[in-house]
């Protein structure tokens, strides 16, 4: 699990990210459906609805439409596992914060959400997307808090970095810090689909988080 002990140590590497071999789409699970026991590292990845958490997901394996994008805010429902080489799993956690879902559909996302976080026997941690250009909304600081009380340290990605000039990018990052009141040691990743700027450092987190698992048994 991605604690803060862990997250204090953590220093970008550079090295070359994961080859990704094979990358299927395994699982697929709604509202009323048994959260598989994977037995594999699985890495969560949340944020609102449009906060180009598919366009990241594509970015991260190489992939034009592996997640589906779409111009309609909201339209993942379910809970996507990814399964990567035959050895670990990425999953893709519904949309949050969608204003058009009406309040019945909120409470499905955000019950399916939940019980994910609680009951995923091998979950080891949990990035959560920003847009980089905003402040993060109440939904973002819900989300966050939520991540918290289920025992796992946040791992933020601020997206669409390229929507920002670079002169801006130290000023937006402490917004997202400041506002979500994270902590000191907490992780900041600024991204960007169109460029790719921040694919490795999250390979090489990622890369990290497993051998940490695997080094433990977890």
């Amino acid at each position: 699990m991605w604690k803060r002990s862990k997250a204090r140590r953590y220093k970008k590497q550079e090295k070359k990210s994961m080859v990704i071999k094979q990358v299927e789409l395994q699982h697929v699970c709604g509202i009323t459906s048994k959260l598989p026991d994977t037995g594999q590292v699985e890495v969560a990845f949340a944020g609102k609805s449009n906060v180009g958490k598919s366009s990241l997901i594509n970015a991260l394996m190489n992939r034009k439409s592996l997640a589906r994008t779409s111009a309609q805010p909201g339209k993942t429902q379910t809970i996507n596992y990814y399964h990567i080489n035959e050895e670990m799993y990425l999953v893709d956690l519904p949309g949050y914060g969608f204003a058009r879902a009406s309040e019945e559909v909120k409470a499905k996302w955000g019950k399916l959400i939940e019980d994910y976080l609680h009951q995923s026997k091998m979950l080891h941690a949990v990035f959560l997307l920003i847009d980089i250009r905003h402040a993060p909304s109440n939904n973002d600081r819900i989300m966050y808090d939520w991540i918290l009380r289920n025992g796992y340290q946040p791992i933020i990605i601020a997206t669409k970095l390229d929507k920002i000039k670079r002169s801006q990018l130290q000023k937006q990052i402490k917004l997202i810090r400041e506002t979500l009141e994270v902590e000191k040691d907490t992780i900041v990743i600024p991204f960007s689909a169109e460029t790719k700027q921040g694919r490795e450092e999250i390979w090489n987190l990622i890369d990290e988080i497993r051998s940490d698992a695997e080094e433990s048994g977890e």
